[in-house]
């Protein structure tokens, strides 16, 4: 028997991983009175009810009687009740811009500022990040990453780590990117810009990336950073931290950047303790130098 408690903040996708979860076979609820937590698991714990794995989602709206599932936690660990808690977390900006996009009020203050309902919400949620088993923070994920990293964890039974690293590509004339953690400027290397059959073109596309390659420095650049991220990676495991995102920059975002991003992304596969993906983030702007 498996059962996975699903919680978090408001807006940072516990409706996605509960539709994911039942999407993979779980038995899901949502939003049960706190009273009857203990006897959902009791039914999923009967030999009789062909349930195997289940999910149960708990937030915000069970209210004034949310402190006290603790006791419920705590009387399952005591008993030895299988169970395991994943938290869905999110940064204040990007969980204000999601209440912004679907013109919800924060359910805390629903007359108020989101932002004060969200900084009231994490307080009152800490209890249950401290016990989690899996955080996994949304910020800059879309849904598809999230069903993937849900897939590793629940279905693959990969190991799991907290840390999800986005590689990001970009053009510095368009600014660095706000939630970048280490951000490296490639513009030292072949700029296909000026190369009429490529000009058009991105680093996702073999050509310009053998443009880009030529000589070496390329693959020797990519080689130092993957031996200084195969040192980071593991403390900032240890550390705890969610999200780690690597942005690396030319002038438009189209050709280098996009280039060396894409091989980055492929030598950290090898790094089977993380979650993983990669964005473009200014390779569709036409006309601009790579």
């Amino acid at each position: 028997m498996r059962l996975v408690i699903v919680t978090g903040m408001s807006g940072a996708g516990k409706t996605t991983a509960l539709k994911t979860l039942e999407d993979m076979g779980f038995y899901c609820a949502d939003n049960l009175p706190i009273p009857l937590v203990d006897k959902f698991a009791e039914l999923v714990r009967d030999s009789g009810s062909g349930i195997s794995t289940a999910a149960l989602g708990v937030d915000i709206r069970s209210g004034d009687e949310l402190p006290e599932l603790a006791n419920t936690l705590d009387q399952w660990t005591k008993n030895g009740i299988p169970y395991s808690i994943l938290f869905l977390d999110s940064n204040e900006d990007a969980l204000v811009r999601r209440f912004k996009q679907t013109r919800r009020a924060h359910p805390l203050t629903p007359g108020g500022r989101v932002e004060t309902g969200i900084r009231e919400e994490r307080k009152q949620l800490e209890f249950l990040k401290k016990r989690a088993d899996y955080i996994i923070d949304t910020s800059a994920l879309l849904t598809r990453d999230l069903r993937d990293e849900l897939g590793r964890i629940f279905v693959k039974n990969e190991k799991f780590s907290s840390l999800f690293v986005t590689v990001l590509s970009f053009g510095f004339k368009y600014g660095i990117p706000r939630d970048a953690d280490l951000v490296f400027d490639v513009r030292f290397l072949p700029n296909p810009y000026y190369v009429d059959a490529l000009k058009h073109r991105t680093g996702n596309e073999k050509e310009v990336q053998d443009y880009v390659r030529q000589g070496g420095t390329c693959n020797e650049f990519l080689k130092r950073i993957s031996d200084l991220l195969d040192f980071l990676i593991p403390y900032y495991v240890k550390e705890g931290k969610n999200q780690l995102v690597i942005a690396i920059g030319c002038t438009g975002g189209k050709h280098r950047s996009v280039t060396v991003a894409n091989l980055l992304h492929e030598a950290l596969k090898s790094h089977q303790e993380i979650g993983l993906r990669i964005e473009h983030r200014d390779a569709d702007r036409d006309g601009k130098q790579g």
